[in-house]
């Protein structure tokens, strides 16, 4: 699959918001419900930082197990934003595809 540069449409969240961005590097701020869920993904340039780093094509998925609502900040650069779908977004089913592929 392609990378995206928007993904908002790909998946549901209580709440998006962006408080930093330029070219290479952005600061996302997002809020999942105890249902949802950030679906199995890559990114081709970019690594994710939270408390630990994610490094390019490395495929992750974030959940929330918790019964009330999660927030998490996204730091994510260098390197321009993409977000490449591993899985069917509707069901969350993981895909066969392989990164790279």
């Amino acid at each position: 699959m392609k990378g995206v540069k928007d993904s908002s449409a790909l998946y549901e969240v209580e709440r998006r918001a962006y408080h930093a961005a330029r070219p290479g590097f952005r600061i996302a701020e997002l809020q999942i419900g105890p249902s949802q869920k950030v679906p199995w993904h890559y990114h081709t340039n970019v690594h994710d930082t939270e408390t630990y780093s994610v490094p390019p094509k490395r495929p992750h998925l974030v959940t929330n197990a918790g019964d009330t609502s999660a927030v998490f900040l996204v730091l994510q650069g260098v390197g321009d934003y993409d977000f490449v779908p591993l899985a069917d977004t509707r069901t969350g089913e993981r895909g066969r595809q392989k990164p790279g592929r």
